[in-house]
């Protein structure tokens, strides 16, 4: 996993205590949503810039497109 960071959250006792009954291991539980959340984020943000990939490709006229694409081919 290699280097770790220590992160502390306040969270009501009453919640820890419930927790604590339940045998929960809440250091899993918080990593786990943690990467949940990070790849939401993540895969938010990748669609956002394909939005706007694509907002910007449809400036470009197709027969333009289309041949830097052969251009691109041919030179391999």
């Amino acid at each position: 996993m290699g280097k770790q960071a220590t992160v502390t959250a306040k969270i009501p006792a009453e919640l820890k205590e419930r927790l604590a009954r339940l045998g929960t291991n809440v250091s899993g539980m918080i990593r786990e949503a943690l990467e949940r959340e990070v790849k939401l984020v993540e895969k938010e943000r990748l669609r956002e810039l394909a939005e706007e990939a694509g907002e910007i490709l449809q400036k470009i006229p197709a027969e333009e497109l289309v041949q830097v694409i052969r251009e691109g081919r041919e030179a391999r």
